[in-house]
């Protein structure tokens, strides 16, 4: 299976370099992936490293915690896309989710929803499935659907464990073709990608994917 082309290459670290960001996009361009996805104060470097390709610009908001205001995710999105993003992760209030405040999802993920939208950008919501029930996960996925984001996101790949099959299979079973799923955290290898695809999933996040393009 020819997974390059569904892959968003990440490097997401707090000590990366400008250099480290270069040779990711220039991978990146090298092996068809999708998307490249990096702090937003190393975007413009990943958007000037991608110009001319088909390899989107992919940068994070609200990352990795969620913890921030609506108001503070729609101002976040709007600069990033300014810079050049085409695509945006953006991590759910967590503790809102918890509280079963399930307003404030809906009103962050619809306000940052829209500005992705009119910007022909795509909205992915990072749900951390680590730390949700699977109650929690349904709420959270049946908003995000209702509210337009294009995916549902497993992981930030900072929390307790990353992506699981199960996560996978629930989700799907929750939106089923309603929305796209990106697995994320923890996919070092070809054959637990394909088992995430044959799963459900649309896009792969990973911080080595390289390792992902061959079956060992």
């Amino acid at each position: 299976m020819d997974i390059a082309r569904v892959i968003d290459s990440t490097l997401l670290k707090a000590d990366a370099t400008r250099e480290d960001i270069i040779n990711l996009c220039r991978e990146a361009v090298e092996l068809s992936f999708a998307a490249v996805c990096v702090n937003p104060v190393r975007l413009e470097t990943a958007v000037s490293a991608l110009m001319g390709s088909k390899v989107a610009p992919c940068t994070v908001i609200a990352f990795p915690l969620g913890a921030v205001s609506p108001e503070d995710k729609v101002r976040e999105a709007g600069r990033v896309l300014e810079i050049g993003a085409r695509e945006i992760d953006m991590v759910v209030n967590i503790g809102a989710v918890k509280d079963g405040d399930w307003a404030i999802v809906a009103e962050e993920i619809r306000r940052v929803g829209r500005k992705v939208e009119d910007a022909g950008g795509i909205l992915k919501v990072i749900v951390e499935t680590a730390l949700l029930t699977r109650q929690e996960l349904a709420q959270v996925c049946y908003i995000a659907r209702d509210e337009g984001a294009d995916y549902i996101k497993t992981s930030t790949g900072f929390s307790t464990r990353g992506v699981s099959l199960e996560d996978v299979r629930l989700i799907k079973g929750f939106v089923g073709d309603d929305m796209k799923i990106k697995a994320s955290g923890g996919i070092r290898d070809y054959r637990f990608a394909v088992q995430l695809l044959e799963a459900g999933a649309n896009r792969l996040g990973a911080s080595s994917a390289r390792n992902l393009l061959k079956a060992q």
